[in-house]
Formats: structure tokens, C-alpha cells, sequence
């Protein structure tokens, strides 16, 4: 992202965050008692805090990188086996935070996320600490180098908290998984009601996000492993355009879908976490002019994308959702946008053999097995990558589907990306629409390991499969189950979709701490 369009995103969005902060708290204000779950820190509101807001107290001294990572560490130590989201934490954030305040201290910080905490999905490399994707087979030694994105985290002076439990190879091993169970990390589960599933694969950093375990959280795609675990655990998370977010040292499914993108509890940490992580791509373009929280949606056309399949409870979330929005001012008309069925059936085997040539390429790269032939015998001999579910039929499959140069795979290919890119750009043509919306997720259903996961999601492919952005915000609940608002926009329009978002987050404000409950009966959606 270049230095200009970086500078809109924050005067778009960092301005109506620091309009509605609280007074900077006092230097000397009271921490919470030895032991206890801190809520605060210094008088700052974890849950709610945004990342301009603690910049401002940074910078003024009133709170220190030190003491937010602490109540974050303290927070997990407390909170995090209820939910089993955080594999590990890494022992040197406290210096890392250090060195932060002391930039900040000179005047010299490096920008907005500079002594922010931030958690890393466990498919993303890590010199410094184990790099798994869930599984035994890369509990080894830790890869050589970063990702990328890590890279960039790091010089924008980020302070790596630790890395985050998964769907092991994000979800992309049976054929019945359960989402959040690794080998590595066991299962995780979703903060409101405790047997209930976080959906897949970014579990742990949705998990951890909800219940505020870190600032912001770095999650990766295919198809809904973003949006989907952030929609059923009450945050927002944004699958950024193919390619805007390096894919380097990430462990792939698929080059020609696979995005790693931000996670928070608001849209501006979200954005301006994409901000760091885009780097100088030169890629966010096109934010409307003046746009703010209290006035961004008048005016606004919005295709709302019912998907009755995920049921009568979720569809009056989706009625309740436009009534918000057009009484903003907004105009929300109905569309269902086409090719839906035709991309059901050719995504699967696309991504079958694109995942074969891309994680041998990977895992050349990694002590342990060094292509998905080793993997699929080590997983055979041994039972402990079996104890949830014992299927690997996806890495079978991929074996046996054709090489990434055959001509029906690259027909196949071609016409996913045109049919996808086409139900977008379309539907929204033809009604004049700056996004289309749609649920992101049916309330969580309950974990079980012998029954796998029902998450027939059909709302993330369209994007997905286009390489175009989508963002979901917490739109309400079933009982106390969280539903997301899916938003999708087109090609390179991720400033755009942020700004939009912000607004529809501004306008709907259903975002809610959780409340570990054990089990729930239902209950009547809010």
C-alpha cells in the first residue's frame, strides 16, 4: 500500500475511532490485583480500546507497550484454558515491548502498530518459535526464516505475542473434519458457549480475539477460514484481495486463493493492521471522500444475499440488518448472484491438485516430511494425528488428482475464476451496488469429533474463489450465538470495503463480550 492511500485509510477511519475515546487515562492509575483477570490496563478497557486510542496513550506516556502486553499475557494465562486458543506465547514479547517504549519515549515510533500486541495463526512461519499448521509432522524445529508478513509486523515494531491454534493444515485434510482440533493443540472452542465450534481453520485466532486475549490477530483463507471463524465468534476479520498480503512462508492449500489477513475486534484495528501487513503493494485505492462511521452508509447500495439455507433464526438477524442500515440511510435491495452451483462443483478439484504442488513445494522447505506422499505415511504411523478424526482422504485425493499442468485442470481453473469474478462484478453492475452482504455464518453448532462439522457456508466463495475482498462485522445473535455480516466488494477495493465496513459496524454496534458459558438451550436471537 503506498505512503497516500495509507494516509486516507487512517484520516477515513483512525478519525471517527478517536473522536469517540475516552479521556487519556492518569500515569499513575491503578493495575488490577495480583492474580486477578485484568479487564484493564491503567484504566483503559481492553475489550473495547481501539488501536489509534492506545497510540494516543503511548505517545503521551500514560500507558506503557509493557504493561499492555502484560495484561495480555496475564489474560491468557487466566482465560486461555477455557477456550484452548493460544499454542504459545513467546517469551521474548516483554522485550519486544520494551524496545517499543523506548521508540516511543524518543518520539521515534514507526507507526500505528509499533507496541501492539498481535497473535499468529500456526501456519504462518516464525524463526523464533515452532511453526506446525496443528500437525506432529512440523513440531520440529522451527522453519528458517519469517513469513513475510512477520517480517513486516516486526519492522512496524509489532509486538508478536505468540501463535494461535488451528484447524490442522487448515481444515484441508478429511473429508469430515472438526474445525479447531489439531493434533498439536487439541481443540478449541468457541469463548460464548463452550461446546460450541469456532468454525475453521483460523479458530484460535477468532477464539482469542472474542476473548480479548491479544489486540489483533493475523488469520489465512482459501475459502471462509477468516470470515467464518470471525463472524461465529463475534469479531471482524478481512479476507484481503488475492495477492495484496504476501503469501511467503505461509503454509499454502492454494496460491490461487490462499490470503493471510487481519483480525480484530473493530474495523480500524483491522485496517490498520491490512495497512502493515500490505506494505507497498499500492493497492488500497478508491475511499469515498469524507466518509465517517456516523454518516458512511447514506447514500450506500447494498445487495443483501439472504441464503435462507442457514435457517429462519439467522434470516431475521439478515431482516433486522437491513432495517438498521436503510434507516442510516442506506438502500438495501435483494440479489442472489449467480453461478453459485457451477462453483461448488469446481473449486473442490481445483484446489485438490493446486494443494499437491504447493505444499510439496512447502514442505521442501521444513524438517520432517518433505512432500504430501511422507506426510499421508506419517500420518498413518502415528495415532495420536488420529485421536479426533482419523481420515485423511483430502491429502489421498490430492495424490491422485492431475498435475497443475494438465489441460483440464487449467480449463477448470480458468473458468473458476471467471465465473466467480462475474457473479460479483454482475450483480453488482447491475444494481448499482457498493457491496453485496450476506450472513457469514449460521449460529455455532456443537463439537463432535465423531460427527465432524456442519458448515455448509455458501456466502465466502464467491470472493473467495475471485481473489476479491470481504470483510465480516458482527451483525447480531442467535440466543447466544454470534452471526457475522459478510460484505464483498470488487477487485482491489479493500479500502473501500473497510471504509463501508466501518460504517455498517458504526450502524449495527452488535459486537458483545462473551460469556464462556458451558452449554446453551437456544434461545431467542437478539
Amino acid at each position: 500500500m503506498g505512503k497516500r492511500s495509507t494516509a486516507a485509510l487512517l484520516t477515513v477511519l483512525v478519525a471517527a475511532s478517536l473522536l469517540t475515546a475516552g479521556p487519556v487515562p492518569a500515569a499513575g492509575a491503578a493495575e488490577p490485583p495480583s492474580g486477578a483477570v485484568p479487564t484493564s490496563v491503567r484504566g483503559v478497557a481492553l475489550d473495547t480500546v481501539t488501536i489509534p486510542e492506545l497510540q494516543t496513550y503511548l505517545s503521551h506516556g500514560s500507558l506503557t507497550s509493557v504493561a499492555l502486553t502484560r495484561a495480555y499475557l496475564a489474560r491468557i494465562r487466566a482465560l486461555d484454558p477455557k477456550i484452548n486458543a493460544v499454542l504459545r506465547t513467546d517469551p521474548t514479547a516483554l522485550r519486544q515491548a520494551a524496545a517499543s517504549d523506548a521508540r516511543h519515549r524518543r518520539g521515534d515510533a514507526r507507526g500505528p502498530l509499533d507496541g501492539i500486541p498481535v497473535l499468529l495463526k500456526d501456519n504462518i512461519d516464525t524463526a523464533d518459535m515452532p511453526t506446525t499448521a496443528g500437525s506432529l509432522a512440523l513440531a520440529g524445529p522451527p522453519p528458517d526464516a519469517d513469513a513475510a508478513l512477520v517480517t513486516r509486523l516486526r519492522d512496524a515494531g509489532a509486538v508478536v505475542l505468540g501463535k494461535t491454534n488451528l484447524s490442522e493444515w487448515a481444515n484441508f485434510r478429511a473429508a469430515k473434519p472438526t474445525s479447531g482440533w489439531s493434533a498439536v493443540g487439541g481443540q478449541t472452542h468457541n469463548p460464548f458457549v463452550l461446546d460450541r465450534n469456532p468454525c475453521g481453520s483460523s479458530a484460535g485466532s477468532a477464539a482469542a480475539l472474542a476473548a480479548s486475549l491479544s489486540q489483533v490477530a493475523i488469520g489465512t483463507e482459501t475459502d471462509g477460514s477468516v470470515v467464518c471463524p470471525a463472524g461465529m465468534n463475534g469479531v471482524v476479520g478481512l479476507k484481503p484481495s488475492l495477492g495484496m498480503v504476501s503469501g511467503r512462508g505461509v503454509v499454502p492449500i492454494s496460491a490461487e486463493q490462499d490470503t493471510a489477513g487481519p483480525m480484530a475486534r473493530n474495523v480500524v484495528d483491522t485496517a490498520l493492521t491490512l495497512s502493515v501487513l500490505a506494505g507497498g503493494t499500492g493497492q488500497l485505492s478508491g475511499l469515498p471522500d469524507g466518509s465517517t462511521a456516523a454518516s458512511g452508509l447514506r447514500g450506500k447500495r447494498i445487495g443483501l444475499w439472504r441464503l435462507p439455507s442457514l435457517g429462519p433464526r439467522v434470516d431475521e438477524v439478515m431482516t433486522r440488518t437491513a432495517q438498521r442500515l436503510r434507516s442510516a440511510g442506506a438502500q438495501v435491495v435483494e440479489v442472489t448472484p449467480p453461478y453459485q452451483q457451477r462453483l461448488a462443483e469446481l473449486e473442490f478439484p481445483a484446489l485438490l491438485s493446486e494443494f499437491h504442488r504447493d505444499i510439496d513445494t512447502y514442505l521442501a522447505t521444513r524438517n520432517g516430511p518433505r512432500d504430501l506422499a511422507g506426510l499421508v505415511a506419517f500420518n498413518r504411523s502415528h495415532p495420536a494425528e488420529r485421536t479426533c478424526f482419523a481420515g485423511q482422504e483430502l491429502f489421498e485425493q490430492a495424490l491422485a488428482a492431475p498435475p497443475t499442468t494438465d489441460p483440464g485442470y487449467r480449463a477448470m481453473r480458468a473458468e473458476l475464476r471467471d465465473l466467480s469474478q462475474r457473479s460479483l462484478d454482475e450483480t453488482m453492475a447491475a444494481e448499482r451496488l457498493d457491496a453485496i452482504a450476506a450472513p457469514t455464518n449460521p449460529p455455532a453448532w456443537t463439537t463432535d469429533c465423531a460427527r465432524g462439522d456442519n458448515d455448509v457456508i455458501p456466502s465466502s466463495t464467491p470472493a473467495a474463489v475471485a481473489g476479491y475482498p470481504s470483510l465480516s462485522v458482527p451483525a447480531g445473535s442467535v440466543g447466544q450465538l454470534p452471526v457475522g455480516l459478510l460484505l464483498m466488494a470488487g477487485k482491489d477495493q479493500d479500502a473501500a470495503l473497510l471504509s463501508l465496513g466501518a460504517a455498517v459496524e458504526h450502524r449495527l454496534d452488535a459486537w458483545r463480550a462473551p460469556r464462556y458459558l458451558p452449554t446453551t438451550g437456544g434461545g431467542s436471537s437478539r
